[in-house]
Parts: structure tokens; sequence; C-alpha cells
């Protein structure tokens, strides 16, 4: 997910610097083109999908030349029902990318690779997978899903966006927070379904169905299915409902469909704090510098919660200077949304610490860098998805006696606010979008090769999603990355050498880098 101010997506959308802090859980804009070993038509048709080649989005990520889609790669677009349960009803579509494999005998199966959010745009990261190589031995597809970027058309809210950004000076626990959300997400729903939008149907199972009709379209025999966070739930549900084509997947940061993630995300951030104080303790300097780092967390949490803290940074490189509110909430959630981000988790003992004796400016200062740049969120498809799939199978109270069982001393007030997505309940009533049938959350069970991985300090979908998804998949491995957080294929070398071996060798692949992958060394000051 991908980690906002309030948390409206936090799956996979990680901060990185430079371009990948805004490529990170995007979706990329549909390219097709001929791969080795099939047929790609200029136009083919589906039951219910018609591809046809088209020119790549330019530009690719606005502002971010260095992110555009290079003559490497070949664009299309898939027109499917925008409502399958109305076939003759309106149509929508979404842009796909293909680069082809480096290799001089690639392979015939492709990969298709799903980015998270949900409501995040593929195509921005295809041109760094490129770099990273991932299209080594086959031809790789990105896929900006219903409803994002480089779709038609692209459910954004710059009315949320602007929120976003100006509840950085917020207490997000304070009434007033709630209600300039609540007439934000207002505006944009209105905003949208004037426009002619079925917003009820921007989730999961129509997501799944898109990505079954693509393989076909393309008239692509086999494919190989990547999923990472919000995604690693849609392959799954794509493994479940459409199973047909699939020769393996690789799951990243899992969300299995049998979570109810409001219900979960209280205790994944719980394990993910675990993880942090166990690895402070287990290094001699963050143990000596910070021997009470847990202590001093929930105590910090509960003062904040109480008495929240205004932190004033001054304008740098250019930006103006900032006023932040840390409130509990807001600490609590930051620790799980730097989760997310490669190369901050190191300062986080040394963050807390200062936080627990009054100085929030190192907490202010990870907070602005965890805010999505506007304009690229697909709000259509996180909302559709978090209202109709989880939120409508939960209730606040549940939510808290949840929270409550993992995190017994924190504050009622934060725990009744689930991690990065706060007001969700607020926010779904506005939204308005129905319950998904129960099925949705059934457990996907296959003997199709799968693997499992994830970061050991996740702090949003952590190891222990990835074993209960390893239960239903018999052919499957969780392998464990320690040290690393979400997203695990964008930030380590060893997991792409993981799945590489796996995509050729399924059922006899190499994992061995995984006993040199190290937790980074945490800071003291």
């Amino acid at each position: 997910m991908t980690s906002t101010r309030s948390g409206r997506i936090g799956w996979s959308r990680r901060r990185r610097p430079t371009a990948l802090a805004i490529a990170a859980g995007l979706t990329v804009a549909a390219c097709g083109g001929g791969s080795s070993g099939e047929t790609t038509p200029a136009t083919a048709s589906h039951a219910a999908g018609t591809y046809a080649d088209a020119p790549c989005p330019s530009p690719n990520v606005p502002g971010v030349p260095q992110l555009d889609l290079g003559p490497d790669f070949t664009c299309g677009f898939l027109t499917v029902p925008e409502n399958r349960a109305h076939p003759q009803g309106r149509t929508i579509g979404f842009a796909v990318a293909r680069v082809k494999a480096a290799s001089a005998s690639p392979r015939p199966d492709p990969l298709v690779y799903l980015t998270g959010g949900p409501g995040g745009t593929g195509l921005a990261l295809a041109p760094t997978f490129v770099k990273y190589g991932l299209n080594r031995d086959r031809d790789v597809i990105f896929v900006d899903q219903r409803g994002t970027l480089h779709a038609d058309p692209f459910l954004g809210c710059p009315e949320v966006d602007g929120f976003m950004a100006a509840a950085t000076g917020m207490s997000v626990q304070a009434p007033s927070t709630r209600d300039d959300d609540v007439a934000a997400v207002t505006t944009c729903r209105n905003r949208l379904a004037d426009k002619g939008a079925d917003l009820s149907a921007y989730d999961t199972t129509e997501n799944a169905a898109d990505i079954a009709d693509l393989r076909t379209a393309l008239g692509v025999d086999q494919w190989n299915v990547y999923g990472v966070s919000a995604s690693s739930n849609l392959a799954l549900q794509l493994l479940r409902d459409h199973p047909e084509g699939i020769r393996s997947v690789v799951l990243d940061s899992l969300v299995p469909p049998q979570a109810v993630l409001m219900n979960q995300f209280w205790p994944s951030a719980a394990e993910g704090y675990r993880a942090l104080f166990d690895a402070c303790a287990a290094q001699s300097a963050c143990a000596a510098a910070y021997p009470h780092l847990a202590d001093e967390f929930t105590a910090t949490v509960n003062r904040l919660a109480r008495q929240p803290l205004s932190v004033d940074l001054p304008g740098s490189a250019g930006q103006p200077p900032r006023h932040v509110v840390i409130d509990g909430y807001t600490l609590a959630n930051l620790v799980v949304a730097l989760s997310l981000s490669p190369g901050t988790y190191a300062d986080l003992p040394a963050t807390i610490h200062a936080i627990a004796g009054g100085d929030g400016t190192a907490a202010a200062t990870a907070l602005l860098g965890t805010l999505t740049p506007p304009g690229l969120v697909g709000y259509g498809l996180t909302y559709g998805t978090f209202c109709r799939e989880h939120a409508a199978f939960t209730d606040t109270a549940t939510v808290l006696a949840t929270a409550k069982t993992a995190l017994p001393d924190f504050p009622d007030e934060v725990l009744s606010l689930p991690p990065q997505v706060p007001r969700i309940f607020d926010e779904c009533s506005i939204w308005d979008v129905g319950r998904a049938p129960a099925s949705v959350h059934d457990p996907t069970h296959s003997d199709v090769p799968a693997l499992l991985m994830a970061g050991t300090f996740d702090a949003v979908t952590p190891p222990s999603q990835a074993d209960e998804a390893a239960t239903t998949l018999p052919r499957s491995t969780v392998v464990r990355f320690p040290g690393l957080g979400h997203d695990v294929l964008g930030v380590s070398d060893c997991a792409r050498t993981v799945m590489l071996d796996f995509l050729d060798h399924p059922d006899g692949y190499d994992s061995g880098c995984v006993g040199s992958v190290v937790v980074p060394t945490f800071t003291t000051r």
C-alpha cells in the first residue's frame, strides 16, 4: 500500500529518491506488441475485452522525463466493460506497456507486473525495472489497472490530494481534520459520479477479470504473474477465479484474500514494531543507546494522543517552511509508513528516541517524506477496493477490539483509527459502493508454483501474511528477507535474483543469496 499523511493508500508505494519516489506503487500505460513465442495482433478481440496498439503515454509521469517509456517499449489499450453485470453498458479502458526480453533466446512465457496501491500506476515503474533487468529472460508486461493514471477514465481526486498536503499541519485525531477529509472525499465522489463513473465497478473482482481478458486479448498462451502488496491480493484472486494460462505466480508483501484489512492493520503494525525493537536490541550500539525503545515508543504515542506536538521546519532547497503536527496516531502510523520506504528505516530508533525527548524534527521531516506527489493516485480504485472488500466486512468496534488485543497499551483514540486509512469508515459511507460478495474473501487453493516474498521489517504486510497465504498453496515457498520492509523486489538485488531464477526453474530455484542479506546498522545519536 502506499503511505500518505493519513495513510489513504499504503500497500506498495514506497518513497525513493528523485524519480523513484514518484514511481513507487504507480501503474504504467499499456504497450503491446509481439513477443517471442506468441503473436500479438494489432487489434485482438476477446469475449469481454478488445486490445488495440496505441502510442505509449507521453509523458509517462508528468514532470519526470527519466520515467518516460523509450523505444524499447510498445504500448496498447485494452477496452473492457466497466461493470460486467451490465455487459452492454459503458466501456472503459487501461494502458499496457510491453518490453521485449533482453535475451537472444527468450522464454516463451512473459511476466505480467501488477503494482499495488490499490490505485497506483504500474507504467511509472517500467523504466526502473527494465534497468534492474526484470526482462532478462522474458518479455514483461506492465499494466495501469482500471481507474489509474493511464486509464480512461482516470479516477483521480485532486481534492483528496489537497487535503493530504494540508493535513501535515493538522492533528489526525481532531474532529476538524475528519471534517476536512470528509469534505474532500465528498467533493471528489460527487464529481466522478456526475461524469458517469459506476464507482461500484472499481474493485478487485472486476480488476482480475480485466487482467484475465488481457492475456487472452494479447494472444498469450501462458504467462507468469507478479503482484505486490494490494496486487498480491489481485494476483491471488486472479489465480483463484481465472487460473487459465497462469504458469507461476510471484507474490511480494502479501495481502491474502481471506484478510479483512481494516481488522489486520493494527496487528500487522504490532508485528512490525516488534521486529524493529528486537532488531535494535540485537545490535549492541542500538541497544546501548536506546535500552528502553519499545517503552519510549508506547509512552510517547500515549502522550502525543493527549497533547500533540507542533514542529516548525525551516525552508530548504527552494521549499517553504512547514508547520507539522504530530499526534499519537501520526507517530504510530509513521513507523508503519516508514517500513514502506527504503533508506529511512535505519534512522527509526533515533527518531523515536528524539521525539520521546520532545524533539520532533526528525519525525516531522520523515513524515513529509512519506507524501505522494499529487495527481498520480486512482482513488476510485482505492476506495472501491477498500470500501467494498474490507470496510464493508467490519466496523469500528471490531477494529478497536482487534487492535487492543495486539497493542493493549495504546490509547483507544489511536487504535480506533486504522493505520494508513484512519477515517476509512467515514469515507466509505460517502463513497457508497456497497459490499462485495463474501466469496471475495475465499482463500486461493492452487498447485501452481508460487514464490512468496516478505520483508521482516514490513509493518503493513508482515511475513505472517505470507505464511497465511501459503497454507492453501502447496507448491509455494515463503522467502523472508532480513531487514527489508515492503516491496522487496523494488529494493533488493537478491530478491530480483531469486525471482528471476524462480521464473526459470519454479520447482528448483536458488534462494541462497538471502543468507547474505543483513539487517541495516541502526544510527545512534
